[in-house]
């Protein structure tokens, strides 16, 4: 959390717990202090079925744990939070969280500088964070939490005050893997005498040595300068060097994919991606109108329907709204998440339209598409396991990296999980670019030979829609 080396306290906010209930384990060697009113907000918070709930649940269970068969006294002076949470990526070593954690176990004069105006439980947290800090035995005290408001309020009355950003992937969203590296247009000339190739079974391959080929990653696409026709895919990364192969065109009608051709380079990246049975998951960033959704069902019709790889499509996604919410919904699991498909629905008729077939084929052609594309919602995955599926997770920047987790492992034999959203658009509380469970897995999933990513930049919805988008 800090990079000082210097032993701290850190006071953590109920919504820190709700939003990691392993936090209690991520400060290394420093100390936690939980006030009794977290106890009581998390009691609160435990009923029901929602993520905020189960999280409330497990940092319940994970502090009962702490202070089962713990006497009154040992709780008063700490209780060891000794547990291996990981391995550092950099040194190999195990991470251990070696610090204590305080309960509140007496009254602490909470009086506070100003008269501070809203939550009276975010009052009594600051309140207490400014006892500690007054205590001259205590080493340096930080309050923790997600809580936007909370920390300008802090801030405004001298409590140092952090965020939890311990879950945070990146430390700039810039920074996330694009899938695509664009080499200079000289690359050959400086590469001349590195590069052997060759043709087999109809697809042209090139083997690439040198220093700067060491890090190209698995899936990785590369292009030579912005107008050369020179496209490719990583296929291994050894120590003798790297092999590429030509990726396949998509942007002819006679090379369309169930009536959809690509329209730039990184569309025909995705439907590289989503066309190879090799690559069991697919992740596709891009801002609204850049194709996602349609490239994904595209490929999944194609091979659901013609190739019969797969047995049918799974659509589903997280049911955040953007306005006030309607309520509930009546119906089937299918009906209730029908108004979320806007988005399936409007692609599909792009996917179906046939001036030729008339109403009765176009009908004909939407009952047998409604057999094999099936819309589930998120609330019941937990526990099944899907085989030879095509699953669709739409909006996916909307959920946690513990949320994805519980998704994707749902995946059996022969399934493939496709991944779509806009990390630009996050509606979920305490979510953020950088901590968003999409940006989690596309960072994760990078370096393995079964998975493939594209960030899609352009457009190709309409010349409105990519105007308001760069405006707006």
């Amino acid at each position: 959390m800090t990079e000082n080396n210097e032993k701290r306290l850190f006071v953590l906010d109920t919504n820190v717990l709700i939003h990691d209930p392993s936090a209690l384990f991520r400060f290394s060697e420093h100390d936690l202090f939980l006030p009794m009113v977290v106890l009581e907000e998390l009691d609160n918070n435990k009923k029901g079925h929602t993520e905020v709930a189960r999280n409330a649940r497990q940092a319940s269970r994970f502090l009962d744990d702490l202070t089962s068969g713990s006497t009154p006294q040992e709780i008063k002076d700490g209780l060891d939070l000794n547990l291996r949470i990981g391995i550092d990526e950099d040194t190999e070593e195990a991470l251990i969280a070696s610090g204590k954690l305080y309960l509140q176990t007496e009254h602490i004069s909470t009086d506070i500088p100003i008269e501070l105006p809203g939550q009276k439980n975010d009052n009594f947290i600051l309140g207490i964070t400014v006892a500690l800090q007054n205590d001259p035995d205590l080493p340096q005290v930080s309050l923790i939490s997600k809580d936007i408001n909370l920390r300008i309020k802090a801030a405004a009355i001298g409590i140092q005050v952090e965020d939890y950003n311990n879950d945070q992937v990146l430390e700039d969203v810039n920074l996330l893997y694009s899938g695509v590296l664009n080499l200079p247009e000289n690359f050959w000339d400086l590469n001349d005498k590195e590069v052997d190739s060759w043709s087999e079974e109809g697809h042209t391959y090139h083997k690439i040595t040198g220093n700067e080929v060491k890090k190209w990653q698995p899936n990785q696409f590369v292009t030579i300068g912005e107008d050369t026709d020179f496209e490719a895919i990583v296929r291994a990364n050894t120590n003798e060097g790297v092999i590429v192969e030509q990726v396949r065109h998509y942007y002819s009608e006679k090379q369309s994919i169930w009536g959809i051709s690509a329209r730039n380079k990184e569309q025909n990246y995705a439907l590289n991606l989503l066309m190879d049975p090799e690559v069991d998951f697919v992740s596709l960033v891009g801002q609204a109108g850049t194709g996602k959704t349609l490239l994904a069902l595209a490929a999944g019709l194609t091979q659901v329907m013609d190739d019969k790889i797969y047995q049918e499509i799974i659509m589903t996604r997280a049911t955040i709204s953007v306005g006030e919410d309607i309520g509930f919904l009546p119906g089937t699991e299918e009906e209730k998440m029908a108004p979320w498909m806007g988005a399936l629905m409007d692609n599909l008729e792009v996917l179906t339209q046939n001036e030729d077939a008339g109403e009765w084929g176009k009908q004909a052609t939407n009952d047998l598409l409604a057999t094999r594309i099936k819309i589930r919602s998120l609330n019941f995955m937990r526990g099944r396991t899907f085989l030879n599926r095509y699953i669709i997770l739409d909006e996916a920047q909307n959920l946690t990296s513990k949320q994805m987790k519980t998704l994707i492992t749902r995946a059996g034999p022969g399934t493939k999980i496709i991944c779509l959203g806009n990390i630009a658009q996050i509606d979920t509380p305490y979510l953020t670019e950088t901590t968003s469970g999409l940006t989690f897995v596309v960072d994760r999933f990078r370096k393995w030979e079964h998975s493939g990513h594209v960030t899609l930049r352009r457009g190709e919805r309409s010349r409105l829609a990519d105007f308001a988008a760069d405006v707006l």
